[in-house]
């Protein structure tokens, strides 16, 4: 049960290099720098390989089980990976953050991986994927809802450089204009961010956020559910950490965190609230927790998809504990002002 950690120098490949570990499997590492690999795990095999090497990533890939790839910025990484995973016919994971780069895999690769009968599996993280299987578990047996709000309270956020590498490439990609989800599609706009209130639970309570301050779910939720508004809110702290240049990166796991999902449905609303520590460090066992469901058979379809609609939300999200606490509510009062 080999699995190839791609770019796992990187501080959440790290994090996945030690879950895998922790669970029994056995990571192969993976990335550009031979020797930084050899120097951060002597004791583990690693191929260096370079995402535009072809033949490289066919070696790296080579009797492995599945690849996780957590190097990014994904818009230049997860094409290559996907295109080696589909050559070896090994189903793909990544943890990609980035807006276009998980519509482009979901996108590019939907029907070669139905075709072939493999997974290709973007954003299994923090953002992106959690927002996906908390919306999707919030649902229920609704088949359709008016709008999903995710709302993200962090008590800071201190981006690694591949947060920012992303995060400029996004930038870029956009020519400086904003994303959101509305009227059932993507839309890049110029309008102003603005603040305002959110009500979180107990004990975190009402907190000012950035509203329109757009994450990957906007990809994820959409891709598989009939919600044609997918909002979501950031902390005014993190989101002042992020922009931020002389904001450092992570060096500890003190931040805490609560993702608070409202979806609504003909004024009827439900919610699902999740809570933990360290949002690189619990994007570990999300991605690793989604291979080892992969490669037992506990999914739901195959193809390029998303974790709500791959796996059975609530049961996942459970698999999850102790990283996560979860709750679910279906009576509300007004979250949002």
């Amino acid at each position: 049960m080999k699995i190839v950690v791609y770019g796992a120098t990187g501080h959440t490949g790290q994090f996945v290099v030690a879950e895998l570990q922790r669970r029994g499997l056995d990571p192969v590492v993976a990335g550009r720098d031979a020797g930084k690999l050899t120097a951060m795990y002597g004791n583990l095999t690693s191929v260096p390989a370079a995402a535009d090497d072809p033949r490289a990533l066919d070696r790296a890939l080579d009797g492995a089980a599945a690849v996780i790839n957590t190097a990014g910025p994904f818009a230049l990484t997860a094409g290559p990976l996907v295109e080696a995973a589909l050559r070896a016919g090994l189903p793909y994971v990544d943890v990609a953050a980035e807006i276009e780069a998980n519509r482009d895999t979901l996108t590019t690769y939907a029907d070669r991986a139905r075709r072939q009968g493999t997974i290709v599996l973007p954003a299994m993280a923090f953002y992106g994927g959690l927002g996906d299987l908390l919306v999707t578990h919030a649902m229920g047996d609704w088949t359709s809802a008016d709008t999903a709000e995710i709302a993200y309270g962090l008590s800071s956020w201190q981006p690694t450089p591949g947060t920012r590498a992303a995060g400029q490439v996004s930038h870029d990609r956009r020519g400086g204009r904003r994303v959101r989800f509305t009227k059932g599609a993507l839309e890049y706009h110029d309008d102003p961010l603005t603040q305002g209130t959110w009500d979180f639970p107990e004990p975190l309570g009402s907190q000012q956020v950035v509203h329109g301050f757009t994450m990957a779910d906007v990809v994820t939720i959409p891709s598989h559910l009939a919600i044609p508004e997918v909002r979501t809110s950031m902390a005014i702290q993190a989101a002042q950490d992020l922009a931020d240049p002389t904001t450092p990166a992570p060096t500890s796991s003190d931040q805490t965190f609560v993702v608070d999902v409202v979806v609504t449905s003909n004024g009827e609303q439900r919610r699902t609230t999740a809570s933990g520590c360290d949002i690189y460090a619990v994007t570990a066992p999300l991605a690793v927790e989604a291979v080892q469901r992969i490669l037992d058979g506990r999914t739901r379809t195959v193809g390029a998809t998303t974790a709500g609609n791959l796996f059975h939300p609530a049961d996942f999200l459970q698999a999850l504990e102790p990283f996560l606490i979860v709750t679910t509510s279906a009576q509300l009062t007004p979250t949002r002002r």
